[in-house]
């Protein structure tokens, strides 16, 4: 579970990362848009070092992706958020919960794997 969980914080930092191509200015704010690209950039840093075996990118990779998460949430609220937006941002909010919790799940062997 440990991988499939940094495949899919990867995945949504690359996400991020693309956020201010795929913005019009207003659907995310172009500020918004350019802060979840620096924290998709970091966050793939992030993503990388844990991939090599590192623990301690971990907590500030977590961090990030609940971050960006966060940055989602007004979209729920805000009036004239288009519907497509509002489903993208519950999928991104729904993916990195998914993927948080799949990076902190202890790890387990098969029985009988030896």
């Amino acid at each position: 579970m440990y991988r499939f969980g940094l495949v899919l914080l990867g995945l949504l930092a690359l996400v991020d990362l693309a956020t201010p191509l795929t913005t019009d200015g207003e659907h995310p704010p172009m500020s918004i848009a350019i802060g979840s690209a620096v924290v998709g950039l970091i966050s793939l840093a992030l993503v990388g070092l844990a991939w090599r075996g590192k623990r301690w990118p971990l907590a500030p990779l977590i961090t990030l992706r609940l971050a960006s998460a966060l940055l989602a949430v007004p979209a729920f609220f805000a009036d004239g958020v288009p519907a497509v937006a509002v489903v993208a941002a519950g999928i991104g909010v729904t993916a990195t919960v998914v993927g948080v919790i799949s990076v902190l799940l202890p790890k387990r062997e098969l029985a009988g794997a030896r």
